[in-house]
């Protein structure tokens, strides 16, 4: 695979990237998870925090019908209507409520006409997840910038900062915050879905200031040298298991419960059941789960991620005047 990893141009030498004009800052994509919502409705007050010199990011409610009720969505995910096939297809009345949305928000922030340079999207998880950029590749070099920018000067040892890779070769993603020329998604936890952390809140507050700060520096011309960094990159996604009717027979195993990012080994307990049985992982190499035991992901059938980690070797970065 073609990724900044596997460059041997001379790492010195500036990658030039075009200057970001349109930012949008997005909470509410899910209606309950509470951190963005929150967010999303003070600064649609007052968006003077958004304000800096290059630029002004527009803050957005993504799911207001969601929001109003307290639920992740009405009729079907937002974050998973993103994909050409449902942004492409034709109009009807039948269409899910989120699918009639998600076209109205890519027409307004992502088609050619109104295209955004940088989207923000904000989340929350019930996993033990600190604080998690998500990033849809390593080759974007403005974004993996960004996120080293953060590990570096947006510290908080009580809430650590992950790099999350959701890169799908050869898939079309369907989540929101590919609508723009750039993204970073933020994803918090843990927090129960329908309710605010103050701690949380406030980290996911200066993650976006910390990234607002970085991208306004950007745009004056700081040139960014090049760095390393470790990433964790998804590699297959895990069911819990199940009975020949759908029924769940086990549980997520307490030697793995909130070790999100921390290593599995072949041979460690994953699941339990009621009656004391443990179900080990039998894979050959080392992975690192994440969204483990994630609330919102048992009718996605997902009791965790299992990610790879990959270490990268990022260009210098400038902005191409």
């Amino acid at each position: 695979m073609k990724s900044i990893e596997s460059r041997t141009a001379n790492m010195s030498t500036p990658i030039f990237c075009g200057p970001v004009n349109r930012v949008v800052v997005v909470g509410g994509t899910h209606g309950n998870e509470m951190s963005g919502v929150c967010l999303a409705k003070y600064w649609l007050q007052d968006s003077s925090e958004l304000c800096r010199e290059t630029f002004t990011a527009e803050p957005v409610l993504a799911n207001p019908l969601a929001v109003e009720r307290c639920v992740r969505y009405i009729d079907t995910d937002l974050n998973r209507c993103f994909s050409s096939e449902l942004l492409s297809g034709p109009d009807s009345e039948k269409d899910p409520y989120e699918v009639k949305l998600a076209r109205e928000i890519f027409q307004k922030y992502g088609s050619k006409q109104s295209s955004c340079d940088f989207v923000f999207d904000l989340h929350n998880t019930t996993s033990n997840m600190g604080a998690t950029l998500i990033l849809p590749t390593v080759d974007d070099p403005l974004e993996m910038h960004m996120a080293n920018y953060l590990q570096s000067n947006c510290v908080d040892d009580s809430i650590p900062c992950h790099v999350f890779v959701c890169e799908l070769p050869g898939k079309d993603t369907p989540y929101l915050q590919n609508i723009g020329k750039h993204c970073l998604s933020l994803e918090l936890g843990p927090q129960a879905h329908g309710i605010i952390r103050a701690d949380t809140l406030r980290r996911m507050r200066e993650l976006v200031n910390c990234s607002l700060n970085f991208l306004d520096l950007y745009n004056q011309g700081k040139e960014f040298p090049s760095f390393e960094i470790d990433v964790c990159r998804v590699k297959f996604h895990v069911d819990y298991p199940r009975g020949s009717d759908g029924e769940l027979q086990g549980f997520i195993h307490t030697q793995l419960q909130d070790k999100d990012y921390h290593p599995l080994q072949p041979g460690r307990p994953i699941f339990q059941t009621l009656h004391g049985e443990e179900l080990c992982y039998d894979g050959e190499k080392t992975i690192y789960p994440t969204f483990v035991n994630e609330g919102a992901y048992y009718e996605k059938n997902v009791a965790f991620i299992a990610m790879e980690k990959l270490h990268c070797t990022v260009p210098a970065l400038k902005v191409q005047r």
